[in-house]
């Protein structure tokens, strides 16, 4: 039996042993010439022989490179300076374009700037100017900005602020700059006159007038005419007021200066005339006063369903109960007013009359408001109101058989019929300026004795 061990290995020769493969006669050749050629470097290093010549190069003389050249002085501004002149550059050579911009719903200027890949950076940088800040930052659906941009650069900014001024920004050589553009109006005066052959409101729409300057026209003979019963056919009106024009456009009417309007052959004469502090008031020829210390009606109504009557059969009762005011009839939630100056007493459920108001005037006259909808924050027991302020809302509260506003005036608290009742009149022209109010009203009673003289001729015939 062996012991495991295998006997057949063989003998490991040493590194001396070991057969080297024979040079070969190329290598040989390659040596020899490497040698040679190493002794004739090394003998020409030594310097040149006569009659050799040096492989030495020859020097060579430093010539001067040229730099580029220097932009101009806009080179040594700072950054942003440097951007603004190229952008200026750009601006007078007609580059860029002009865009308008539209804020919608949810937008603000960083979203609109945005979507339009427009420079926010540029935009906080208007926003840092504190005459651009206050006209930028609060911004509604529907506004609009004219914006001049060159790419993402915004080269400069518009927006109208109100009829007569614009906001213009511009990006020059020391960055944004703002300035306000005015649009002068021009007011021009216009005449027409009118006859009523239906309604009011159609015979002022054939005369050329706005919608708003008949209801100018019917405000101002609100105290004398009541112009939902009152108006007769072949009543007629002359009217002069200014036209607001802008850039050879015209905008639209504005103030009545002078008015005549024949109500059932009585004819009333307005004329224009503002107070010491600019607030104007409509006054006849001599100086009275056209408003009146009370509205003949304070709502607007549709009819008048219910007038002033000691005798009327109740609607809801059906007896025969004295009715003491006049009712008139209008929608739901139509805004009534205070009839003139006056203190809330009462404000509050009143049994029949439901939600009701009551004011104390001057020279011991009341007013009484009822079956309003809903009384106004205004309208509080102790408060003060100015005639037209609003103190309530048409509604049905209380007895009632429909929508309506009662309206009743009291003097001494005996009820009087609130349409036909004199009212007191506001006060006239101071004394002290009479010769003023003369001067300035003289040429405007002439217009309306050129415009209403046919009138008066026709309706005469």
């Amino acid at each position: 039996m062996g012991s495991g061990v295998r006997h057949d290995y063989k003998i490991k020769a040493s590194p001396a042993s070991v057969q080297r493969p024979p040079v070969s006669r190329r290598h040989v050749a390659v040596i020899v010439t490497c040698v040679v050629l190493a002794g004739l470097v090394a003998l020409w290093s030594d310097g040149p022989a006569e009659g050799k010549q040096s492989l030495q190069a020859p020097p060579v003389a430093a010539l001067p490179l040229p730099l580029p050249e220097r932009p101009p002085a806009a080179a040594e501004l700072p950054d942003s300076a440097v951007l603004a002149a190229a952008v200026e550059q750009a601006a007078q050579s007609g580059r860029g374009e002009r865009v308008l911009l539209e804020v919608g719903s949810g937008d603000s200027l960083d979203r609109l700037f945005r979507r339009h890949q427009l420079s926010v950076a540029d935009l906080h940088r208007l926003l840092a100017l504190d005459e651009v800040a206050p006209h930028l930052k609060r911004v509604r659906p529907g506004d609009t900005f004219e914006v001049h941009r060159d790419g993402a650069a915004l080269l400069g900014l518009t927006r109208r602020l109100d009829e007569t001024r614009s906001l213009v920004v511009k990006l020059g050589e020391e960055g944004y700059s703002a300035s306000f553009l005015e649009h002068p109006v021009e007011i021009r005066l216009a005449r027409t006159t009118g006859r009523i052959t239906s309604s009011f409101y159609a015979a002022g729409l054939a005369a050329g007038l706005s919608d708003a300057t008949i209801m100018r026209l019917a405000g101002i003979y609100a105290w004398d005419i009541d112009f939902a019963l009152d108006i007769r056919r072949d009543d007629w009106f002359s009217v002069v007021y200014e036209e607001l024009w802008q850039d050879g456009e015209k905008l639209r009417d504005g103030e009545i200066v002078a008015a005549e309007f024949s109500n059932q052959g009585r004819s009333y004469r307005a004329v224009r005339f503002p107070d010491e502090d600019g607030r104007a008031s409509y006054y006849t020829p001599e100086g009275d006063n056209m408003r009146k210390a009370f509205l003949r009606a304070p709502v607007h109504f549709t009819r008048v369903s219910s007038n002033f009557n000691p005798n009327r059969l109740h609607p809801v009762h059906k007896i025969r109960r004295p009715h003491r005011g006049v009712d008139y009839a209008a929608p739901t939630g139509t805004p009534i007013m205070a009839a003139g100056d006056g203190k809330v007493i009462s404000a509050g459920t009143q049994g029949g009359y439901g939600r009701t108001v009551v004011l104390q005037h001057g020279g011991n006259v009341t007013t009484l408001y009822a079956h309003m909808s809903r009384i106004a924050a205004s309208a509080r027991v102790g408060r003060r109101v100015k005639q037209g302020d609003i103190i309530g809302y048409v509604g049905a509260t209380g007895t009632a058989t429909g929508p309506h506003l009662h309206y009743e005036y009291r003097i001494n608290g005996v009820h009087k019929n609130p349409r036909t009742v004199d009212l007191p009149k506001a006060d006239p022209v101071p004394a002290a300026r009479r010769a003023e109010f003369a001067a300035v009203t003289a040429p405007l009673v002439a217009e309306l004795d050129a415009l209403g003289g046919p009138l008066r001729l026709a309706a005469i015939d």
